[in-house]
């Protein structure tokens, strides 16, 4: 439950909607009043495709000392390959030294993973293909079971079927154990607050799993996930004190989670005054779009005193698991993590309508599932996870930002030279169960003058190319690459193209994207 507390690699090809256009012109984009007669315009011979004209509103010409003649050209950013999966049938039972969570030889690891939500309420994603699915497809080496206590349906209600409940939890663990996966035993604590309040209950379930579970060496127990309300440390220590021997008493070696106070962001106070067990470490929870800088500082200053967090539970949105994503805070969220080796699992497998749901609230299946059934949050999980089962091209794909597609939107697409090219939808059409985009291109030289030019246009799906003119064009899957020919390739300085286009076909959403 979320915590109650407070794209894109490339060059960007694709950038301003139309609306740009009239802010540029309100700004006095100086090059917008720049004319040229064909008298003074150098030697280019322009073809019928290029005209020597007072340009449109363009891009700021860069600055003398930034750009040299031959600079080399920028260069992609490599992507960062998929991380090396710490997994139980080779890093055997975990163990915590220092600040560190390490396999069976004392090497530092990293579980990076999901968590499911309220068991009671979302039983159907507990099944070994999901499970299977997001070790081998998500790359995840860590499923986390959510078992509510005080919440509907939850272990300590009344209307709890704490059998059924026990039951699901064997089974997850028995899908983590064939999925190869580390797997989290959670006690959700919640609305109970303070965790003493159904701590009977607590022994009670601990008791029983870790006798049934003593011989697994791949299962973590969380205690309490987010103590809150006015409950201290020492509350959350004292409980601590009582609930881990009950486990110890049947597994003396398994990896215990606890949480802190303030909804598990209180991680300082654990610091300050931790457990004396072995094999145990803290819990911190964030929303990206709530926590930032603050609980980032308190993460990395505690992990560097030496204190083994582990951050069981986290969203990109709002802390009420709801609301809009915060891109930016959550990659920095990630980076600070796999810095210091910090352990991190993503609420949450359901297909509620909320933004931290991974499915899509119309999607109906429990495996299987596919860039398209997953929501915003789905797709940043898997590009974050890079598992091997998402193809990377896709999924930036998926992530992209969409241009308008309506007939008369006018977008911007810069090419990787100087000449600054505006998209225009001048129709689209259905014809045999397909349609059809025609586009019309002008492009400004607001650099030096040029012999040829090319740019490159990504679509969100694959498109087919019907015809292209004063240009040649080709495709390769959703990229659309146009060049000059021998109408359009010599282009002055201040000159524009014009009169270039092209008709493709695809999908009814196909769209330009900015990848």
């Amino acid at each position: 439950m979320a915590a109650q507390t407070g794209k894109k690699g490339a060059a960007k090809r694709l950038v301003v909607a139309a609306a740009a256009l009239a802010v540029l012109v309100a700004v006095g984009i100086g090059l917008a009043i720049v004319s040229m007669s064909q008298a003074n315009a150098p030697d280019y011979g322009a073809g019928m495709a290029v005209e020597v004209e007072p340009t449109r509103p363009q891009a700021p010409k860069p600055k003398a000392d930034e750009a040299a003649e031959d600079a080399p050209a920028p260069q992609e950013e490599a992507e960062e390959p998929a991380r090396d999966l710490a997994v139980p049938s080779t890093a055997g039972a975990l163990q915590v030294q220092g600040s560190q969570l390490v396999d069976a030889a004392g090497n530092p690891v990293q579980l990076r993973g999901v968590s499911t939500h309220g068991l009671a309420w979302f039983p159907q994603y507990v099944n070994q293909p999901l499970f299977t699915e997001l070790r081998q497809d998500w790359g995840a080496n860590v499923v986390r079971l959510a078992m509510y206590s005080a919440e509907s349906g939850g272990y300590a209600t009344a209307d709890g079927k704490r059998s059924a409940l026990r039951d699901l939890v064997m089974q997850g663990v028995e899908y983590a154990t064939a999925a190869d996966m580390y797997v989290v035993v959670d006690w959700h604590s919640l609305s109970d607050a303070n965790p003493w309040t159904n701590e009977w209950a607590a022994s009670d379930f601990f008791a029983i799993v870790s006798r049934d579970l003593a011989d697994r060496s791949n299962v973590i127990y969380e205690i309490c996930n987010e103590p809150n309300g006015d409950t201290t440390w020492a509350d959350i220590k004292s409980y601590a004190e009582t609930v881990i021997p009950v486990i110890r008493a049947n597994d003396p070696d398994a990896v215990i989670i606890v949480g802190t106070p303030t909804w598990s962001q209180d991680v300082e106070a654990a610091a300050a005054d931790p457990l004396a067990f072995d094999n145990v470490m803290y819990a911190m929870h964030f929303y990206a779009a709530t926590h930032q800088d603050d609980l980032r500082n308190r993460l990395r200053t505690v992990v560097e005193g030496g204190l083994p967090v582990f951050v069981s539970e986290f969203g990109i949105c709002e802390a009420t698991g709801d609301g809009e994503i915060d891109y930016d805070s959550a990659d920095a969220w990630v980076r600070l993590m796999d810095e210091l080796n910090v352990s991190y699992i993503c609420w949450n497998l359901s297909n509620k309508n909320e933004t931290a749901a991974l499915f899509k609230s119309d999607v109906g299946k429990t495996s299987g599932f596919s860039l398209d059934d997953l929501t915003d949050e789905g797709l940043w999980l898997v590009d974050t996870l890079r598992g091997p089962g998402f193809d990377r091209k896709e999924v930036q794909l998926a992530r992209a930002d969409k241009k308008p597609n309506a007939q008369g939107s006018a977008m911007m697409a810069f090419a990787e030279g100087t000449i600054q090219w505006q998209l225009d939808i001048a129709e689209t059409w259905e014809q045999d169960g397909r349609t059809f985009f025609k586009y019309e291109m002008l492009g400004n030289n607001y650099g030096a003058g040029v012999e040829s030019w090319a740019v490159t246009i990504p679509f969100s799906a694959d498109v087919t190319l019907e015809d292209s003119w004063n240009c040649k064009a080709s495709t390769a899957g959703n990229e659309l690459t146009l060049a000059s020919d021998a109408n359009s390739g010599k282009v002055a300085a201040g000159a524009y193209v014009r009169d270039v286009g092209f008709i493709v076909s695809g999908p009814a959403n196909l769209a330009v994207v900015d990848l």
